[in-house]
C-alpha cells in the first residue's frame, strides 16, 4: 500500500507527463493559453515539481509542461550544469517547499554541449565547458554528450546530502529526461 509521500510523488511525475502532452496537443492545435494565478502570490509557493535545465530559450519547462505560475521551481543554467548555487536552490525546494520531484532536463541540441565538444569558450563559458567536458571524455556522438551531460547533473544532484536523504526516506524522487526541440516531446529516461 503507498503512503501518502509516495501518491504525492507518483502524481509529480504525472503532471509532467500528462502537461508534456497538453503541450504536444496544443502545439498541434496552435492552441496556447497559459492561466494567471494569483494564489502563489498570496499564499506562498508550493511547487510540485523542480526543474532543472538549460538556460537556452527553446527549453521553457512552464510551456512544455504546461504549467501555470507556482507548479514548478525552475533552475536554468547553460548546459543544466549543477554547482553549489543549484545545489542549494534544489535543496530549497526539497527541504523547505516539500517539493517531492526534481527532474534533470536537457535537450537536443544544446549549445553549451556542442561548445565542449569542440573545446570552445572563454571566460565565465569556459567554467561552464569546463564542467561538461570530462563527462563527455572524447565521445564524438553528439546525442551520447547530451544524454551524459544529463547523467552527470543527475548525479551532481545526488550528491547532495539533504537530497539523498529525501530520496532514502521516500520523501523525494530525482529523475531525468530530455526534451526534443523538434517534436516538443520529453523522453523520461
Amino acid at each position: 500500500m503507498k503512503n501518502k509521500q509516495e501518491n504525492k510523488i507518483e502524481a509529480a511525475i504525472q503532471a509532467l507527463i500528462s502537461g508534456n502532452k497538453k503541450f504536444l496537443d496544443a502545439k498541434k492545435s496552435g492552441y496556447s493559453h497559459q492561466t494567471i494565478k494569483t494564489a502563489p502570490a498570496k499564499n506562498g509557493q508550493n511547487p510540485y515539481a523542480v526543474v532543472v535545465t538549460c538556460s537556452d530559450s527553446r527549453v521553457p519547462p512552464e510551456h512544455i509542461f504546461a504549467a501555470g505560475i507556482g507548479e514548478l521551481f525552475v533552475i536554468r543554467t547553460a548546459g543544466n550544469v549543477i554547482g553549489d548555487f543549484e545545489l542549494g536552490s534544489i535543496e530549497y525546494a526539497v527541504g523547505h517547499l516539500g517539493t517531492p520531484v526534481v527532474l534533470v532536463l536537457g535537450h537536443n541540441h544544446c549549445g553549451a554541449v556542442a561548445a565542449a565538444m569542440e573545446g570552445h569558450g572563454t571566460g565565465n563559458i569556459k567554467k561552464v565547458l569546463d564542467e561538461i567536458m570530462p563527462v563527455i571524455s572524447g565521445e564524438k556522438d553528439v546525442d551520447k554528450c547530451e544524454n551524459l551531460n544529463i547523467e552527470h547533473s543527475f548525479y551532481r544532484i545526488s550528491e547532495s546530502e539533504m537530497v539523498r536523504d529525501l530520496i532514502r526516506k521516500g520523501e523525494v524522487k530525482l529523475i531525468s529526461g530530455k526534451y526534443d526541440i523538434e517534436t516538443g516531446g520529453v523522453e523520461f529516461f
